[in-house]
């Protein structure tokens, strides 16, 4: 049985991750916006992506016999001025991500909850790629400058993304 403070730290994440989904959708539809179809449809893999997160947090918290909490979702941003911009956010929102996914670990360990810790590592691992991959956008969109052929390049790379389900966690339920 999962106590309390763990519960509902890791509900606070499961509402967190489907903020990220929501929050790449609107990237998506910004990207859509501006015809950056290859653009978008990275967005729309990373969305995919968060709400496999946010099934995991529910699934773990019910098979350790807590409650999952669906809370309110804020409305995330929804105009960015340029995909340099867009993808700056991304990455700084998986840095904070990270940040959140750290903080859960320090309160397993000091819980002495080695389940949650051990269910938890999964998500330290995908952080280190979820900002990699971002971080390498950014990184590719400023040595363009914006350069249309550069972009339209860029483009048509990431419409290649496509989204694969990682394999079911152990105590994490069935994945999406």
């Amino acid at each position: 049985m999962i106590n309390t403070k763990m519960q509902d730290a890791l509900n606070a994440q499961l509402n967190r991750e489907f903020y990220s989904a929501y929050l790449y959708l609107s990237m998506a539809a910004y990207f859509e916006s501006v015809n950056l179809k290859g653009f978008a449809n990275w967005m729309e893999v990373q969305r995919q992506e968060e709400l496999v997160h946010s099934l995991r947090f529910y699934h773990y918290i019910i098979d350790r016999g807590g409650k999952a909490l669906l809370g309110a979702i804020d409305g995330p941003p929804t105009q960015w001025t340029s995909p340099l911009r867009v993808f700056q956010a991304a990455y700084a929102h998986e840095q904070k991500v990270t940040a959140h996914i750290n903080d859960l670990v320090s309160l397993a360990i000091k819980e002495n909850d080695h389940a949650t810790h051990n269910f938890l590592q999964w998500f330290v691992s995908e952080q280190v790629e979820e900002e990699a991959s971002a971080d390498g956008v950014v990184k590719k969109l400023t040595l363009m400058a914006d350069a249309p052929g550069g972009l339209f390049m860029l483009d048509q790379e990431l419409a290649q993304r496509v989204f694969t389900p990682p394999p079911a966690a152990g105590g994490a339920g069935p994945q999406a």
